[in-house]
């Protein structure tokens, strides 16, 4: 009995040292892991903290807000450098970026009548000749009406012109401003002045004007070849395009180009539709205040309305002018009213209610990228500049999407999430069944 009470008080205190050097070694990893926490803690603070200033360290007298800016700036620089020398290229091979440019646009505009056509089971040649060929020829009926109507009221608007000024002489005779005839007429004898020493330069601008139907017609052609094999293969192009960007750049320009493709067939089908409603509407009313070539007019304002804001102010403004010298400042003014009200129509319901949210741009945005497209390439770059800006709205903002759902992918789940947690979610905006290329 004594033997086993001194097993037992012997396994004891054998069990009672190896529980304290359990104890001692949990006490020593407890410690070390503190301690190599601390210490990457101090790596960490030295690695963002500036170094301490000293008379043989020349770097680290500069302030760390410093070489934070100098860093920023030698990469604006870059940026800017390059943003530079892309301009400089697109401004010498500028015929053709707007040659193209324009084919998309037209693209995007019959790319969906083709698209049905095929799906009643017409061939896909056959379908592009339709709608290529029957695009294009509606689009010169349309030229070809405007000109003729020019033409044949050339004549009448020339007489008016010479009324309006005579009109608008008197006016002047009799108004509060005394004015005298003398006046008049030395105003009259500087324009014919001016005219005459600039006589030259007219003549030069007539020279230039054969070089400039050149190129547009040259432009005209570039676009339509580019129309139709877009219209043909604009898949396969679109795929081929991609294979240009490495691997790792493919997966989030694959999802950003159908994108970029809808908002510009939304943005150019709506900007037809409103064109449209403003020619029409604008068209009826100075048609019956009695203004000359009213049809003309409401062709030019079709046009001008691609160039959103400005093309509405400088149409209006034509057909106010045209008014005031034909029909006198009243009939101007209801042209003016006329012109405000379906504006402010377009603005505030069509436009909302046609192009919705995927393409709307914010008014200020409108006109500094028309401004800037205008300077860059004329009134071909204005046309361009709103639609290119809503395109690369659209791509830019499902970038930042698809970045933060591949980072989201590439870090492991949290412990208890589920697999609906983390998954990542389609782009917002996009319905299914969304086509995968650009034709």
């Amino acid at each position: 009995m004594s033997e086993k009470r001194q097993w037992g008080s012997g396994l004891a205190s054998e069990l009672a040292k190896l529980a304290g050097r359990l104890e001692e070694q949990r006490r020593a990893a407890a410690t070390g892991a503190r301690e190599e926490a601390r210490r990457q803690e101090e790596q960490v603070a030295r690695r963002h903290v500036p170094r301490a200033s000293g008379p043989g360290d020349p770097v680290a007298q500069v302030p760390w807000s410093m070489r934070v800016a100098a860093e920023l700036a030698w990469r604006l620089l870059v940026l800017a450098g390059t943003v530079w020398v892309l301009m400089r290229v697109i401004g010498t091979i500028q015929l053709v970026v707007l040659a193209f440019v324009a084919a998309l646009l037209i693209t995007a505009l019959l790319q969906p009548f083709v698209g049905r056509l095929k799906r009643l089971g017409v061939p896909r040649g056959f379908a592009t000749a339709i709608v290529f060929i029957g695009g294009f020829v509606m689009m010169g009926l349309v030229g070809w009406f405007v000109v003729w109507q020019v033409m044949e009221n050339v004549d009448n608007l020339s007489n008016s012109l010479q009324d309006g000024v005579t009109e608008l002489k008197r006016w002047l005779l009799n108004s509060p401003f005394h004015v005298t005839e003398d006046q008049i007429n030395q105003i009259a004898k500087n324009l014919q002045e001016a005219i005459g020493t600039n006589s030259k330069a007219l003549t030069d601008a007539g020279l230039q004007g054969v070089t400039v139907v050149v190129e547009m017609l040259t432009g005209i052609l570039l676009a339509m070849f580019s129309t139709l094999f877009l219209l043909y293969d604009g898949r396969n192009i679109w795929n081929w395009f991609l294979k240009l960007f490495p691997v790792a750049a493919r997966d989030g320009l694959g999802g950003a180009g159908p994108r970029a493709w809808r908002t510009l067939t939304l943005y150019v089908r709506g900007t037809v539709i409103v064109a449209l409603i403003d020619a029409i509407f604008i068209g009826i009313g100075i048609f019956f205040l009695g203004v000359p070539m009213a049809v003309p007019l409401a062709v030019i304002i079709f046009l001008a309305a691609f160039v959103p804001l400005v093309g509405a102010v400088a149409s209006g403004a034509i057909a106010m002018v045209v008014a005031l010298v034909t029909e006198g400042p009243f009939t101007a003014l209801m042209v003016l009213v006329v012109v405000l009200l379906v504006q402010q129509i377009e603005g505030h319901i069509l436009q909302p209610f046609i192009l919705g949210r995927a393409v709307r741009v914010h008014p200020l945005g409108v006109i500094l990228s028309v401004a800037a497209g205008s300077l860059i390439a004329g009134i071909g770059g204005a046309v361009v500049a709103v639609p290119l800006v809503a395109v690369t709205n659209t791509v830019v903002g499902y970038l930042r999407v698809h970045a933060r759902e591949s980072a989201m992918a590439d870090e492991p789940p949290p412990h208890g999430a589920t697999a609906a947690e983390v998954a990542p979610v389609g782009a917002p905006g996009l319905p299914d069944g969304a086509p995968e290329g650009t034709a």
